[in-house]
């Protein structure tokens, strides 16, 4: 599986981290694997929220960095559980995309 998520600038060294040692980025013989680019997420919480950024209602724009890595899929619970433990944000935006090309 590979998974893609979105996350403040400062915070995104930390979440990297996590995701390598709860089990994701190995590829081969080589571990904390991933790739990443910045640009800019938007979004605005609705009543009842409590965003990590900003504040409800408002529309907020963050730099952010999209971390993409893969994990296998024995390890996704444990790697999942440990990345919302560290994520800055109430509701992270984290996609799962099953590869079909994986050899190991």
């Amino acid at each position: 599986m590979k998974i893609v998520v979105f996350v403040p600038v400062e915070a995104a060294d930390k979440v990297r981290a996590v995701l390598s040692e709860s089990g994701a980025g190995h590829i081969g013989n080589y571990d904390h694997c991933s790739f990443s680019v910045r640009g800019v997420g938007r979004f605005r919480g609705l009543e009842g929220t409590n965003p990590a950024v900003g504040e409800s209602g408002k529309l907020e724009e963050v730099e952010e960095e999209r971390i993409e890595t893969i994990c296998p899929k024995e390890k996704m619970d444990e790697v999942l559980v440990a990345l919302r433990e560290v994520h800055p944000y109430e509701e992270p935006a984290i996609d799962l995309i099953p590869l079909l090309n994986i050899l190991n």
